[in-house]
């Protein structure tokens, strides 16, 4: 394989132990919005958990899951896919936030994603709990305009209000999101929703603005590949935006989160759903809710560092086609397809 640029591919676990050096994000060079020297992804972690309800934590996320991801390796076995060829890849650090103001950490979010989506890279963040996609799909719409969304959870995140008028929580970032026009309804779906409900009024949002919810026991019936076909004819070809929240994950499998739920899917299956979206016009992604203090195994991270390593190989996907180039495969891997 031929790297797009030997300055990003990631330090190697053959030369170097994965316990030495920096934990930057799957060991990819750290590079500043000021000086990209050409990054076309960037991972930009959002330590921040100032807007959960219940129980905090997610704040510790982006450095559990930077510990973790030094597993990763090259070449995804099943897709053949190898990412770090074909993107340069590149580890932004962490955002600023404030954890006494939540709209100036919507604004401060917002800035900093989108200064990297006006030097053409497009942002992975990693969080954090589930309000930071809200400043991350503002920054995505203003070059993109309104976005499809495929969105992997236990709830809808379509929540209006919380404590007698709190707005902005990680329960309303898709409301928002549809009230300020970045995201089109129609080029929307939800997988994986489950659990106990309020009211029941985010199912009313939805079905007054053409959400699509595909609650788990649907999922379960009717099987990944016929679901994610919807998926992917509802979002089309047109730029779209992956947000992940780890709770989608069965709890049995990843604890480490602030509102887990029961009857969730298993890791593998997690692994399926996202490799369903090759071809999608990705503009950025998020994975979120990583709460480390409710997993001291670890195990919660490690799953959302394997679950990045494969959104960035959709990412990287859309990336170097976007550029005119093709996707790196590993010719190694052609006699055993995944």
């Amino acid at each position: 394989m031929t790297p797009i640029d030997p300055a990003y591919i990631p330090v190697s676990a053959l030369d170097v132990p994965r316990c030495a050096g920096l934990a930057t994000m799957m060991r990819l060079p750290l590079r500043s919005a000021d000086a990209p020297q050409g990054a076309e992804i960037g991972f930009l972690g959002i330590p921040y958990d100032g807007a959960t309800t219940n129980r905090p934590g997610a704040r510790h996320g982006p450095r559990a899951l930077r510990d973790a991801s030094t597993m990763i390796r090259m070449v995804n076995q099943a897709t053949r896919m190898a990412p770090f060829h074909s993107a340069r890849c590149a580890d932004f650090g962490d955002a600023t936030v404030s954890f006494t103001d939540v709209d100036q950490t919507l604004a401060l979010v917002a800035d900093q994603l989108g200064a990297l989506h006006e030097k053409h890279i497009a942002p992975v963040a990693v969080g954090g709990d589930h309000l930071i996609s809200l400043p991350a799909l503002r920054a995505a719409a203003k070059t993109a305009g309104p976005l499809g969304l495929i969105h992997f959870d236990a709830h809808t995140d379509l929540l209006d209000e919380f404590f007698g008028g709190a707005r902005y929580t990680h329960g309303t970032p898709f409301r928002r999101a549809v009230e300020e026009g970045l995201l089109d309804p129609a080029r929307m779906i939800q997988i994986g929703i489950r659990g106990t409900a309020y009211d029941g009024s985010d199912r009313l949002f939805a079905a007054q603005n053409g959400i699509r919810i595909v609650p788990m026991e649907e999922l379960r019936a009717r099987g990944i590949a016929d679901v994610m076909a919807e998926a992917r004819e509802r979002i089309g070809d047109r730029p779209s935006y992956l947000t992940f929240d780890i709770d989608v994950i069965d709890p049995a499998l990843a604890p480490g989160t602030g509102t887990p739920e029961i009857g969730g899917i298993n890791a593998f299956e997690a692994q399926q759903l996202i490799r369903s979206l090759y071809g999608l016009n990705l503009v950025a992604a998020d994975l979120v809710e990583v709460s480390p203090p409710f997993d001291p195994s670890g195990v919660t991270a490690w799953t959302g560092a394997s679950l990045l390593f494969e959104i960035l190989c959709i990412l990287a996907t859309a990336t170097a086609r976007r550029a005119g180039r093709e996707a790196v495969l590993c010719e190694a891997l052609a006699e055993y397809p995944g």
